[in-house]
């Protein structure tokens, strides 16, 4: 019986954020170890979810380490990287033999000391098992793929959506991979090509409809021409992840090849010279806080769907810029609703004054006021909770997450949810979980870039990307960037 080791380490670095990622920020929504991983996980749509069926299906004994996974935010500390990764190398040691390594990986990880921390730990695990034992990993869409991940991985998998929400099919492809290798049917070898782009293909933005392809869809599909033929295994577009002061951070195609180094590279060259095209193309419009009020006056039979994806957690944004929600007020909208602020501290006041109750206080703006200062409200605490929901899909369906102690803090006619804990929205449970149906609302507004559209698009009249300014701003010249390989696109001129 195949022994296969599995594990999980995500985080998507933001090395701009002032808030460091440690081990209490894995706790507050993905950690568990060893024999806890399947009764936590194996009902989920994840890459871990995937690998556990296909050890079923394919009579291994899986091996499981570690399940980790943070809201994105700033570099993550040494002392959690190597709690994390040594889950990984201590549940080798402990196994003594392995034929195979799956690992969930997000690809866009920083840690204090490894700007490169997927290439650190699978280079560790190489160095542990050899040369022989296959080591395939999965990867988010958003992944600054290095050669360290390249040279120490057989097969490298990103996810194919934007929003994600082809997990378990990447599982099940790194798994089938993985079956054929140690049936001695194939031996992959990987390469990646990355270009002097910081952005590229529409950011990764998948539309799911050829007559409505963007850049990203397009060079994807090509790619899928290329699989399965003259010795091409797995061919994965990576749109990158800019707010990283990394060397390698931007676009990056990724290529297994069945024995042959140089068609590796050679395919991942030609896609990645696609990638270079579509830099400047874009199928988004976003809008300024004054267009996106005259639209929210406007009425319909269903919600306008607000983004403010530059406060956006799941890039590493703050979730708790107030710039959109003051326009909101000033407006005096009606009907509307907001996921979510993040204030651990106006939490705790209204839990004190308790459900019911009138509070004054101010709210959001208090890790980085450049990006919107506190603001002063008055309301009416609607709701308390302790913040746990579980998704509905279709992204990371039945997951359980947690926005930690919650409140619904009602001003006027917005609904604000106010949380302890950072999450990007990406579930109608977000609203629904504290007492808001958000498609009977006029508007709605969510912290998110585009993870939202998977749930909220089908129940929208209407979506706008609103520009407020914050963290996450797609105008990577607000940035400085000390390690980043120069000359680069849009920085330079290349």
């Amino acid at each position: 019986m195949p022994r296969i080791l599995i594990g999980q380490i995500k985080h998507e670095t933001n090395t701009f954020s002032r808030v460091p990622t440690d081990l209490g920020s894995y706790r507050r929504r993905l950690l568990a170890f060893g024999d806890e991983i399947a009764p936590l996980l194996s009902h989920t749509r994840t890459e871990l979810a995937g690998f556990m069926a296909a050890g079923k299906r394919h009579g291994w004994e899986i091996v499981p380490t570690i399940a980790a996974d943070a809201t994105p935010a700033g570099k993550v500390t040494a002392a959690t990287w190597a709690k994390l990764s040594g889950a990984v190398i201590e549940g080798l040691e402990r196994a003594g033999r392995v034929d195979g390594v799956l690992l969930s990986l997000h690809g866009a990880m920083v840690t204090e000391d490894q700007d490169d921390a997927e290439g650190d730990l699978l280079a560790r695990v190489r160095q542990r098992v050899g040369p022989d034992v296959p080591v395939m990993a999965t990867l988010d869409l958003h992944a600054n793929v290095t050669e360290a991940m390249a040279t120490n991985a057989n097969v490298l998998i990103s996810y194919r959506t934007y929003p994600h929400v082809d997990h378990i099919e990447r599982a099940e492809q790194a798994a089938e991979l993985m079956r054929r290798t140690l049936k001695g049917e194939i031996r992959p070898v990987s390469a990646v090509a990355r270009r002097a782009t910081l952005d590229g293909v529409d950011h990764g933005r998948t539309h799911g409809d050829p007559r409505d392809a963007g850049p990203m869809d397009r060079v994807l599909a090509r790619a899928g021409s290329l699989e399965g033929k003259d010795g091409v295994l797995a061919v994965s577009v990576q749109a990158g992840f800019g707010w990283a002061d990394i060397h390698a951070a931007g676009p990056s195609v990724a290529v297994a090849a069945n024995g042959d180094a140089a068609r590796a590279r050679a395919v991942a060259a030609e896609l990645m010279e696609a990638v270079w095209q579509t830099r400047g193309q874009e199928t988004v419009e976003r809008h300024g806080l004054d267009t996106v009020m005259r639209e929210a006056a406007q009425r319909g039979d269903k919600p306008l769907v607000i983004a403010d994806f530059t406060d956006n957690p799941g890039g590493g944004g703050y979730g708790d810029a107030t710039r959109l929600l003051e326009a909101m007020i000033a407006a005096r909208l009606p009907d509307a609703a907001v996921h979510a602020i993040n204030d651990p501290e106006a939490v705790g006041i209204g839990q004190k004054a308790g459900k019911g109750a009138t509070v004054t206080l101010a709210l959001g703006g208090k890790i980085d006021p450049a990006f919107g200062a506190p603001i002063r409200v008055t309301g009416t605490v609607a709701n308390l909770t302790d913040g746990s929901f579980v998704n509905d899909g279709p992204m990371s369906k039945g997951l359980k997450l947690s926005h930690g102690p919650t409140m619904v803090l009602k001003i006027g006619g917005i609904e604000v949810i106010v949380t302890s804990n950072r999450l990007q929205t990406t579930d109608l449970q977000a609203f629904l979980s504290q007492g808001i149906d958000p498609r009977r609302k006029a508007v709605v507004v969510v912290k998110s870039a585009q993870h939202f559209r998977a749930a909220y698009q089908p129940i929208a009249r209407k979506v706008m990307l609103a520009d407020s300014g914050a963290l996450c701003s797609p105008d990577y010249r607000r940035f400085t960037y000390k390690k980043l390989r120069r000359p680069i696109w849009p920085l330079d001129e290349v």
